[in-house]
């Protein structure tokens, strides 16, 4: 992975970006309204090779690292966070794949999603686990001749469109409900059966609706060691994912704050708007304080996991797993806090209303998922714990 320079996308992918960001605002509203997946942006990131962004070039991918994913991450939640939260967790998958598959595996999966051919989607959730991620409650039964696969998530980010699939369940030789193994699934290997509605607040057009997937792959799809899907957690998926997330939150509260000034600035905001107001000049700076903070840890992670992993050092040290969960807690909160900032600043009609050009409504209801998306109360827990192996309080 590269470092997190802040300085946008690369020059050579912004065509791309572009047209895949201009194409998910102008469906924002109905899939938002219908509840229903951007097909037609996933299509574009198929068609431009988005999909292959973290996919190394000797794979046919974009070879990008952490600092693209970032920055396109953030421009794509600047018109819709369903389709920046879809795009960097299938990138999170396609790192699990980069750095933990074996040879054949990545050999038979990462030119697939290079070429577009590949969305992924990951199966982590499991019904009355309460959110653990690192337990699991279905397990594999090895055969002779592969791995029989049977499990149900309610919550799959994609899953009725995703042509792969990354999965968490015990081990085979399990002992206890931590050894948990990753494995990978191609459709075509599966049954999948959807189950029940996806009508929630915000995040409509993310159709996080819930699977039953039954099946047989070979030994071969198992994406690390059996029983160690931690490691996996701790050194790629926990960074990536609150890394990314984060980057959509920071998208969307930046793109309603850039649409409010716009707004301000306007010849009719101008006329509808006391820009003498000191209270509505300390709320747009509240704002932007909040958003300017975020932005700061989040490239600070950023630089912290990239220099860690070139290193070879281990990012489950405990200074290291608190800064990357105080990352996805205060992004969570302040990219919320700035939107609700946001509302109060321009009022009722532009604020709470649908149909304002600013759009704060529906960054506000999907806003509001952020801090649930992995509980902030179960990321404080952890972190309480791993502050008591710090004493010395020494930061990252």
């Amino acid at each position: 992975m590269s470092g997190a320079t802040g300085q946008g996308p690369r020059t050579d992918l912004l065509p791309a970006v572009e047209q895949v960001r201009a194409l998910a605002a102008k469906h924002a509203e109905e899939t938002d309204e219908a509840a229903r997946f951007p097909v037609a942006v996933l299509d574009e990131l198929r068609a431009t090779g988005l999909l292959g962004l973290l996919v190394p070039t000797e794979y046919g991918g974009l070879g990008g690292g952490l600092d693209e994913l970032l920055d396109i991450t953030m421009e794509l939640g600047r018109a819709d966070m369903s389709v920046a939260m879809i795009f960097s967790m299938h990138c999170q998958q396609v790192a699990g794949v980069v750095h933990h598959a074996g040879p054949r595996l990545a050999g038979e999966l990462l030119p697939l999603v290079a070429a577009g051919r590949m969305y992924l989607a990951s199966v982590t959730t499991e019904a009355g686990k309460g959110g653990h991620l690192l337990t699991a409650t279905a397990g594999l039964t090895a055969e002779d001749d592969g791995l029989d696969i049977d499990r149900f998530a309610p919550i799959v980010t994609g899953g009725e469109h995703a042509d792969g699939f990354l999965i968490t369940m015990r081990s085979p030789e399990a002992r206890s409900a931590g050894d948990v193994s990753l494995v990978y699934a191609h459709r075509d290997q599966l049954t999948i059966t959807p189950s029940g509605d996806w009508n929630p607040l915000g995040m409509r057009a993310s159709h996080s609706t819930a699977l039953r997937l039954t099946g047989r792959i070979p030994e071969h799809q198992v994406v690390g060691e059996h029983g160690q899907f931690r490691t996996v957690v701790l050194n790629t998926f926990g960074p990536l994912a609150h890394l990314g997330w984060a980057a959509s939150w920071l998208g969307t509260a930046s793109g309603a704050l850039s649409r409010v000034l716009r707004l301000l600035r306007s010849p009719d905001g101008r006329k509808g708007a006391n820009l003498d107001s000191e209270l509505l000049m300390t709320r747009l700076s509240r704002a932007r304080q909040r958003l300017e903070t975020v932005h700061a840890l989040m490239r600070h992670t950023a630089e912290v996991v990239t220099r860690v992993r070139a290193e070879g050092d281990d990012l489950s040290r405990p200074r290291y797993q608190m800064l990357i969960n105080s990352l996805k807690i205060t992004a969570s909160e302040e990219c919320h806090r700035a939107v609700e900032d946001l509302i109060d600043a321009v009022g009722l009609r532009h604020g709470y209303l649908k149909g304002s050009p600013t759009g704060l409504e529906r960054a506000l209801r999907d806003l509001r998922s952020a801090a649930l998306n992995y509980s902030n109360d179960r990321l404080h827990l952890a972190d309480g714990k791993l502050a008591l192996l710090d004493a010395e309080v020494r930061f990252a």
